[in-house]
């Protein structure tokens, strides 16, 4: 049996890959909520969006669809949610926020039948920092020269990192925190309150 640090080694050594815009990703977001709605206690789930870059349509991306899910309470996550997806074939992880510290999160890994990625799924309570992805989503959606910008960041990441998931994501971190803070004053958000 797989320890949790060999899975963890095995997850984040995995191939990154960015491929041009798939069309169907959207479709693809759509059917996986379904899928949730269906299958998942509808007491523990609030909203559920589609974030990350396969929501910016023409954007070039890791073709993984992300999917932020907000719950009532990550402890009844743990021990009411995890089991049916475990028992669905998801990958999962009690996962921090930053990148070696808290808060912790549920996070999913959906493959397919070659046991290729096809899902992220983020399961955060209401108050977590994550919210904030939509915003950056949004901008990137309403300024698709910011976007481009950041496609050219990903494919340098990628090319750069092609089998070190953990570098390709700290590599993108200072552009994504610059842009969610543009789009905090573009939106006209309130922050430090």
């Amino acid at each position: 049996m797989e320890s949790l640090e060999e899975k963890i080694q095995r997850v984040v050594a995995e191939d990154v890959a960015v491929v041009p815009y798939d069309p169907q990703w959207p479709e693809l977001f759509r059917l996986e909520k379904g899928h949730l709605l269906a299958c998942l206690p509808n007491d523990l789930i609030t909203r559920i969006e589609h974030f990350g870059s396969t929501a910016v349509p023409g954007l070039a991306a890791k073709p993984v669809i992300d999917i932020l899910v907000e719950v009532t309470d990550l402890d009844a996550t743990r021990s009411r949610i995890v089991p049916i997806l475990e028992s669905q074939g998801y990958d999962y992880f009690w996962r921090p926020s930053l990148f070696d510290g808290p808060p912790f999160y549920a996070w999913f890994i959906k493959r397919d039948e070659n046991g290729t990625r096809t899902h992220h799924i983020h399961m955060v309570e209401r108050h977590f920092e994550h919210w904030d992805r939509l915003l950056f989503r949004d901008y990137l959606v309403e300024f698709p020269q910011v976007a481009r910008e950041y496609q050219d960041l990903k494919i340098h990441l990628a090319t750069a990192h092609p089998n070190d998931r953990v570098a390709y994501t700290r590599g993108k971190s200072e552009f994504i925190v610059s842009i969610t803070n543009r789009a905090k004053e573009h939106y006209g958000i309130r922050t430090g309150e």
